[in-house]
């Protein structure tokens, strides 16, 4: 009961046909892909940014002061 048999996924198909029409098809697949390819494209530029970074150098300052409470 819980799982999708084979007519239920060809009754899905048929309507994302109806509704979408068979030019359409293609072209939704193609930005799909191309979505999916940007993702990946983007995630591991994202990890070779972190690792790239260094940590600001520190100069040695040492700032004094109070806090006065309130």
């Amino acid at each position: 009961m819980g799982s999708l048999s084979i007519w239920h996924w060809l009754i899905v198909l048929l309507i994302v046909v109806l509704v979408f029409g068979t030019k359409k098809l293609p072209n939704i697949g193609k930005d799909l892909g191309n979505a999916v390819k940007g993702f990946k494209e983007g995630m591991n530029e994202g990890g070779k940014g972190a690792a790239q970074q260094q940590p600001p150098e520190q100069t040695g300052r040492i700032i004094d002061g109070e806090a006065d409470k309130k």
